[in-house]
């Protein structure tokens, strides 16, 4: 009770003051700005008593937070408490907005002070952190065997789904281990090795490749893979594992009339074979080549219409565009449009059958690098073989004992299939080991729970290949490890300059910009086909590719982090140029285009992240602005109150009119629990409502203008996404941080931790000297202690406080 009475005294002197200290406004934070008068830190406790004890308190312990005895000077001492005060007060968000705060620049003083000593203590007191070992992720395992056996894989067909902590899928904490995804490794290490060897004994069955429904097969849409001068249809890549006879089967479906089409099928873009197609009514019976010889290997296949129209066609709801009208059998589509373009539904393909032998292939060139010509040659060749794969697949050269273990493996094969089965054996050991799977790191002899060492050189590169590449070490790198080069004074920096280069460092916004940005989640992403007929699966690649291209684009050029926000330039293909209506100089691939429209540009502007944060039928106001607070701020709002209806449960009509999403947002909000966090995501989210759930610009909702008007939590009103860019770009720290805070989770393969925000801190520092390049933050991280070094683990018991090392 006490804590109360002292938290209403200090209401009563709060109230008073509210009034002038929100004239005082929030203060300059721009990069570099300090306080134009020191403040010390007594009178900063102070503040904090004054100020944040009113909700912070032993008693509200609102946001499960308390400040009672919070001592500036000594910040250090709860340094993971003074870590959550400066994230909040950099955002401006603290104290919230309409209670009484102090001036500008006693906040500034106030968290640069948290700062400075958090940071001294921080010097004083390494602590780089410590992580179990790591696991190959899905896109991992792929990259990985391609590099081995230049195959191209689909992990999920073996593996379990990765599950993602917070943005990446690559974090130690959230790989665990079980004895089913054990055996998934074996089967996956299995079936690899045998599709890159060949199966001579391989035994028919069918594999059936379906085109998804909500993949376009327009007149005009060509697929990637598929030959020119042909439309829609199915492309996938088949492993033939033995020479011999296959057949392959269409089947199409349409959603009225009647057609007669020719289908292609080619095999790597050679056609062998030409189907005709009638239609008569919805669906038509499966039609099946004779059979087709076609050599052992991994081979694109294609089913396509051959193209016999062009321009539009007719369909009541979208006749420039993509409809599913047409595009399925189910019911509940028959009567959407009038399209009579056929569409593809499967194709299977079917064999072996009279099989001849394993011909050469590309992943069989690539593992067999010598082959012997007499009995007497067979063993010293697989040594060769197996010594070349194994110190590439484990990263590392072998030991001895593993090199004795996988020769038995080579043995054990042999004796009952000969040279190429013991050497498919041998790579089988390969892929299970768990020094492919698993990224272990090895301590240094003598080393007590709690100390801190340096990595060694094959484990700190191949720290970096993941990082930069998302794949295994190169030659080089491996070679400048193995000479203990990577270790010594500009050894790292050496190789991030050449990796950075090398085209293989797409991967950064492949992998970790795609990921940054939650951009898997357009793959669960279907708006609504009545609203939004024109959006298709095709045309969501698209979107991601754009974001993917301009993060590469900026990292590649030596452009400013910044520009991610800012680029008046932006990169398309035929189908995404038509849906911005942008200029295009024709073709299928993606290239680089002015964007005049001031307010879309940068990400911000960008469909892949409008797409993603709607909602089926209408857009999300609330999941625009938590994700800007979550994915870009790095304050996430807490999680809704229990028993507070939703907005779907709130009429979407009164007094018969119908109400915009912005109206029953604020019935919604009315509630005062739900506006403490509505507060600060709706006007951020309002500010980007004119893009519609598939980021196409709009200024009416239902018939009614749109009202976009808000003001962000530091009083500055906003109301469309350029004003929206300026608040942000205004204070620009938080984005910084939080950037370089996922860019560092994702190097290390861990959440980062309080303990961390003073390396953070520092990265942020020495990019403002380069202009905040990309490749600053990116050296940045991969020169780190907490990159380098490793802290040894101490046992659970042991441990003096919580959160994860």
């Amino acid at each position: 009770m006490k804590t109360l009475a002292v938290g209403v005294a200090f209401l009563g002197v709060l109230v008073a003051a509210s009034s002038e200290s929100q004239k005082a406004g929030v203060g300059a934070t721009e990069p570099g700005w300090s306080a134009p008068s020191a403040v010390s830190s007594e009178a900063l406790t102070a503040v904090v008593r004054q100020y944040c004890w009113v909700c912070h308190n032993d008693f509200m312990l609102t946001g499960n937070l308390s400040l009672e005895g919070f001592d500036v000077d000594a910040a250090d001492e709860r340094a993971e408490t003074a870590e959550l005060m400066i994230r909040k007060l950099r955002a401006g968000m603290m104290p919230p907005p309409n209670a009484p705060r102090p001036p500008a620049d006693t906040l500034q003083a106030l968290v640069e002070t948290l700062e400075r000593v958090v940071d001294e203590a921080a010097a004083a007191n390494l602590n780089p952190g410590s992580r179990r070992f790591q696991r190959l992720t899905q896109r991992e395992y792929e990259q990985v065997v391609e590099d081995l056996l230049d195959l191209e894989i689909d992990a999920s067909n073996w593996l379990p789904s990765d599950t993602y902590l917070g943005s990446f899928d690559n974090l130690s904490a959230a790989q665990g281990l079980s004895t089913t995804l054990l055996e998934s490794y074996l089967r996956a290490a299995a079936e690899i090795s045998r599709l890159a060897v060949g199966n001579p004994g391989a035994q028919p069955s069918t594999t059936t490749y379906t085109r998804a429904l909500e993949a376009s097969q327009h007149a005009w849409d060509h697929v990637e893979g598929a030959p020119y001068g042909t439309r829609g249809g199915v492309v996938a890549t088949h492993d033939f594992p033995v020479d011999g006879d296959y057949t392959f089967e269409v089947e199409t479906f349409l959603g009225r009339g009647t057609a007669f089409e020719d289908v292609d099928i080619s095999i790597d873009g050679e056609g062998v074979a030409l189907l005709a197609i009638e239609h008569n009514g919805v669906s038509t019976v499966p039609i099946r080549t004779e059979p087709i010889f076609v050599r052992a290997g991994q081979r694109r296949v294609s089913a396509a219409f051959i193209k016999k129209i062009e321009g539009p066609y007719e369909d009541r709801l979208s006749p420039h565009g993509w409809s599913l009208a047409g595009g399925t059998d189910s019911d509940n589509w028959a009567n959407y449009g009038i399209t009579v373009l056929p569409h593809m539904r499967h194709v299977q393909i079917s064999g072996p059958v009279n099989p001849t032998g394993v011909s050469e292939t590309a992943s069989r060139q690539k593992l067999f690098s010598c082959y012997p010509t007499t009995p007497g040659e067979e063993r010293s060749c697989a040594e060769s073989i197996i010594r070349s794969v194994g110190s590439q697949a484990f990263r590392r050269p072998l030991e001895p004992e593993e090199m004795a273990a996988l020769v038995s493996f080579y043995e054990s094969g042999g004796e009952e299939g000969g040279f190429e089965v013991g050497i498919r054996t041998a790579l089988e050991a390969i892929l299970a080991s768990p020094s492919f799977v698993f990224r272990f790191e090895e301590a240094p002899d003598g080393i007590e729970a709690g100390q801190t060492y340096l990595l060694n050189d094959l484990d700190l590169a191949s720290r970096l290949s993941f990082f930069l590449w998302g794949r295994l070490p190169d030659e080089e790198l491996i070679d400048v490890a193995s000479r203990g080069e990577l270790t010594r004074p500009g050894g790292i920096e050496k190789q991030v300059e050449r990796m950075l280069a090398d085209p293989r460092s797409e991967a950064l916004a492949t992998r970790f910009a795609a990921q940054w940005l939650r951009l898997q989640d357009l793959d669960g992403v279907q708006p609504d086909a009545y609203l939004y007929p024109d959006y298709s699966r095709q045309l969501a690649s698209a979107m991601r590719r754009e974001t993917e291209l301009l993060f590469y684009d900026i990292l590649r050029n030596g452009r400013s982090f910044l520009d991610l926000f800012t680029a008046d330039y932006t990169y398309v293909n035929d189908r995404l140029a038509r849906y911005y209506g942008l200029p295009f100089a024709g073709g299928g691939e993606f290239q680089r285009v002015h964007q005049p429209d001031g307010q879309r540009r940068g990400v911000l502007g960008q469909s892949s992240i409008l797409a993603l944060t709607s909602l089926p039928d209408r857009t999300s106001p609330v999941l625009r602005g938590k994700w800007v607070m979550e994915v870009l701020l790095g304050t996430p709002p807490p999680p809704p109150p229990p028993d507070v209806p939703a907005l779907e449960e709130i009429d979407e009509t009164e007094g018969g009119v119908f109400l915009t999403t912005r109206q029953r947002m604020e019935i919604h909000r009315a509630n005062p629990v739900c506006n403490a966090c509505h507060q600060f995501m709706d006007p951020i989210g309002l500010a980007l409502d004119n893009f519609d759930v598939a980021g196409q610009w709009r200024n009416r909702e239902k018939g009614r203008p749109l009202d976009t008007g808000g003001t962000f939590y530091d009083g500055t009103p906003i109301s469309t996404p350029s004003e929206l860019r300026a608040v942000l770009l205004k204070r620009p720290i938080p984005l910084l941080r939080t950037f370089t805070d996922n860019l560092f989770a994702y190097a290390i393969g861990r959440r980062v931790e309080y303990f961390d925000q003073p390396t953070i801190r520092q990265i942020v520092r020495e990019a403002e000297a380069d202009d905040y390049r990309l490749s600053s933050f990116i050296m940045g991280v991969a020169t780190s202690d907490a990159f380098r070094m490793k802290r040894s683990e101490v046992p659970v018991a042991e441990e003096a406080g919580g959160g994860e090392n």
